[in-house]
């Protein structure tokens, strides 16, 4: 174990708090998994929450999220998926498809067997529905958050800008203020220092750019076998369904055997949990702790 490396802008008494997690490792040398793990105050009375962050990502997609599960009274445990952040490319392939078996046997390895309940982002959410469907004992229920693959749109292309050609870090900044704006958040007024250190540090670590399946109906397809219930929550301004939020709602209910509705979250964009924590985190534990 070694400690996480915690982003430099939030506050001193948040840094403080993430400092106190562990990072974990599961797999063989050259195929980690790092995984990222907090602990409560008190016992934990309800089932760990697993975290799978989006694409070109790491577990801090969810760095405002993490402390108020952990007020709750959740464990909290936050993967670096196989080809991002800390974690080695995965075997055998580039993209989700290789990932599920070991992230299979990491979760078997860490929790000993008992279900989680799994919280998947953009990519991580597509992820977390194909490893359900193929270990559906794994979870207790799975909230799908921006997740794509679902055979709904996609709209026009995005007009995302490459970042790697420019000779300074100033200039790759703005490509990455850019591709925020465009992609990540609906309020450009909060691309802020927090969100460029969280995405800069994030998108220089993606080892897997030949990634295809997002931009498939596979999560549509691998939900049928999804056994648990199965929750959404999104921006209402995704970029990703914006025009086509009743199809997307309609196309989870044909899937999922136990879909248990699409919560649209306002004023928010793609990366909904960043962009609007408070409103996010209450969507989720009612989620996470239906009535």
């Amino acid at each position: 174990m070694s400690a996480i490396e915690i982003p430099s802008l939030l506050s001193l008494t948040e840094r403080a708090r993430l400092a106190n997690g562990q990072r974990l490792t599961t797999g063989e040398a050259g195929h980690q998994i790092v995984w990222h793990a907090w602990q409560p105050a008190a016992a934990p009375a309800a089932p760990p929450v697993v975290l799978f962050h989006g694409g070109s990502g790491s577990w801090t997609h969810w760095v405002k999220n993490i402390l108020p599960l952990l007020d709750a009274g959740r464990r909290v445990l936050a993967v670096d998926l196989p080809g991002f952040g800390d974690s080695d490319p995965p075997a055998g392939g580039t993209d989700a498809d290789a990932m599920i078996e070991p992230l299979a046997a990491g979760l078997r390895t860490l929790l000993a067997g008992e279900p989680a309940d799994v919280v998947g982002f953009s990519f991580g959410g597509m992820t977390a529905g194909m490893l359900l469907a193929a270990h559906p004992a794994l979870a207790r229920r799975l909230v799908l958050v921006g997740a794509p693959a679902m055979g709904v749109g996609p709209g026009p292309p995005l007009d995302l800008k490459g970042w790697r050609h420019h000779a300074t870090p100033q200039a790759q900044a703005e490509a990455h203020r850019h591709n925020l704006g465009v992609l990540m958040l609906h309020d450009h007024d909060l691309i802020d220092g927090l969100a460029l250190e969280v995405h800069i540090a994030n998108v220089q670590r993606d080892r897997l750019p030949r990634r295809r399946l997002s931009r498939t109906d596979i999560l549509a397809r691998s939900l049928p076998r999804v056994r648990c219930p199965v929750h959404a929550l999104y921006g209402e301004h995704d970029v990703l369904y914006r025009q086509c939020m009743p199809q997307l709602e309609a196309a989870l209910a044909a899937a999922a055997p136990d879909f248990r509705g699409l919560r649209l979250i306002e004023e928010a964009g793609h990366w909904v949990q960043f962009e609007a924590p408070a409103a996010f985190d209450a969507a989720l534990r009612a989620a996470l702790n239906p009535a």
